[in-house]
């Protein structure tokens, strides 16, 4: 395989990661969003705050706070403490790093495959 081919190849292969760990994030985003909708809701049976019921400690909510990286929705109690509220699904965070990881990566190794051609090209011209 011919080195600008490969160069091809890894700066394919980072776009493509990068737009699934844009695409990862972006879904987790809207279960974020949702959460936030639905504790804001206010009314009759907003209390304690719907994406924080299922658990012990929901008697306990004072508020929530939300986080972007990673992306979460934590349950804050009324005595100190929080826990996550479960709003965004568990393989949303470690993909979007996964994916963003590997398109730095290939990203990287692109620009080195460059770096690597102009290098042998100049030593093949300046042999002659």
């Amino acid at each position: 395989m011919s080195s600008p081919s490969l160069n091809r190849r890894l700066r394919g292969l980072a776009v493509s990661a990068g737009l699934v760990a844009l695409a990862v994030y972006a879904w987790g985003l809207l279960h974020l969003a949702g959460a936030v909708l639905e504790a804001e809701d206010g009314g009759a049976g907003s209390a304690p705050l719907l994406p924080c019921r299922g658990n012990a400690q929901a008697v306990h909510v004072s508020d929530y706070s939300v986080g972007f990286l990673p992306l979460s929705f934590d349950c804050e109690l009324t005595g100190g403490g929080s826990y996550s509220a479960g709003a965004i699904p568990g393989y949303v965070n470690p993909v979007a790093l996964g994916a963003a990881l590997a398109a730095a990566a290939c990203a990287i190794a692109a620009a080195y495959t460059t770096e690597l051609r102009l290098r042998a090209e100049a030593r093949e011209g300046g042999a002659r």
